[in-house]
C-alpha cells in the first residue's frame, strides 16, 4: 500500500491542479469551490515556467480573495531546493489571499521524490501571516522547522515524515493552538531524522496543552511500543474521540500495554493498521472495545524480514 500519494482533498475541498498557460482558462472552478495544487516539472525541458511564475499567474488568474485552499506540490528539483521560497510566496501574499483557511505544503508522491527527499524549512511564517488560517499540512521532514509559535486559529496539523525531528515534536509540543482538534505526527524512523522520543511528546500526552484536542495521530514510528505504553496512561486520552497509533512497528507489548491502562470505550476510533500483533492480541482488543461501539482498525499486517538471526520489522513510510 502506498501512503504517500497526492492529496485528493484538503478541508473538505477537492483538490484541482492549476493548469498551464496554454489551458483554457474560462473553464477554471470558481476561486473558493476548490483546493488549488500549484506544481512545476523540473524535469521538464519543454517547462514554461518556475514556480514562483506559476504562482504570479495563479494570483493573476485566480481572484485571490476568493482562494480558501493551497496545495504546494513540486517547487523545483526536491533534493536542491527547499520548501522556503513557498513559504515566502505564501507569506508575500498575505494582503491579497485574505479568505485563506488551508495550506499543505510539499505533496509530491514516491515517482516525484521519496519523502525523504522533500526539503522543508520553517513553515511557522505561514501561521503568522495568515491568523484565520484553520489547517496546515506539511510531508517531508528533511530541513523542517517548527519553533513554538501562537495561533487561535489552527484547527489541524499534519506532519506526514519518514523522521520527524525531535526538534520540531518539541515546537508543537510547546505550541499555543486552543483551538486545535487534529493533530497528526508521522514520527519516522532515526535513520532518516526521526529522533524524537516519548518524552518530546510528553507535553501533549499530559493533556490541558491543547484543550480542543479530538484526535492525535501518533504514527508511522519505530517505537511505536513506547509510545503506545505512554498513551495508556496519559491523560490527553480522556477528551479523545479517536486515536491513530498506526503504520508504525507496533506489536503485542504495545497493544497489552495499551489494553493494561486507562479504558478506551469512550473513542469512536482507534486505528492500529499497519502492524505486527499477532491474532490472539488482535482478538483480544477486539473484545475489549468493539461491543463498547469502538471501530477498531487492526488490518494490514507489516513488513518484517529474518537475517543474521534476527526479525526486523519496518515502518509503512521511510525512506
Amino acid at each position: 500500500m502506498d501512503y504517500v500519494e497526492h492529496l485528493q482533498e484538503l478541508n473538505g475541498l477537492p483538490a484541482f491542479d492549476f493548469p498551464p498557460p496554454d489551458a483554457r482558462q474560462e473553464l477554471l472552478p470558481a476561486a473558493g469551490a476548490v483546493a488549488w495544487r500549484l506544481a512545476v516539472n523540473p524535469w521538464d525541458d519543454d517547462a514554461k515556467e518556475t514556480f514562483a511564475q506559476l504562482w504570479d499567474r495563479f494570483l493573476e488568474t485566480v481572484e485571490p480573495a476568493g482562494v480558501r485552499a493551497v496545495v504546494a506540490g513540486q517547487w523545483g528539483e526536491p533534493y536542491d531546493n527547499d520548501s522556503g521560497a513557498v513559504v515566502r510566496l505564501l507569506v508575500d501574499a498575505r494582503e491579497r489571499l485574505t479568505a485563506l483557511e488551508a495550506v499543505f505544503i510539499g505533496d509530491l508522491e514516491s515517482e516525484e521524490a521519496e519523502i525523504s527527499w522533500i526539503e522543508q524549512s520553517d513553515v511557522t511564517p505561514v501561521l503568522e501571516a495568515y491568523p484565520k488560517l484553520e489547517v496546515l499540512g506539511v510531508r517531508g521532514g528533511t530541513g523542517l522547522r517548527f519553533p513554538a509559535v501562537r495561533h487561535q486559529r489552527l484547527r489541524t496539523l499534519r506532519f506526514e515524515a519518514g523522521g520527524l525531528p525531535g526538534e520540531v515534536v518539541r515546537g508543537v509540543a510547546a505550541s499555543e493552538l486552543p483551538a486545535l482538534e487534529h493533530l497528526e505526527l508521522w514520527l519516522g524512523v532515526e535513520e532518516y531524522g526521526g529522533d524524537a522520543t516519548v518524552a518530546d511528546l510528553a507535553p501533549v500526552l499530559a493533556g490541558g496543552r491543547f484543550p480542543a484536542l479530538r484526535h492525535l495521530g501518533l504514527r508511522n514510528s519505530e517505537i511505536q511500543d513506547e509510545i503506545a505504553a505512554a498513551v495508556a496512561a496519559a491523560p490527553v486520552v480522556a477528551q479523545l474521540s479517536s486515536l491513530d497509533l498506526s503504520l508504525g512497528v507496533l506489536t503485542d507489548e504495545g497493544v497489552t500495554a495499551l489494553l493494561a491502562g486507562q479504558p478506551l470505550t469512550h473513542l469512536d476510533w482507534l486505528d492500529l493498521h499497519h502492524n505486527f500483533v499477532t491474532e490472539p492480541i488482535a482478538e483480544r482488543v477486539r473484545a475489549a472495545l468493539e461491543p463498547s461501539g469502538v471501530e477498531v482498525d487492526l488490518s494490514d499486517p507489516g513488513d518484517e524480514d529474518e537475517w543474521d538471526g534476527e526479525v526486523h520489522r519496518y515502518t509503512a513510510v521511510a525512506e
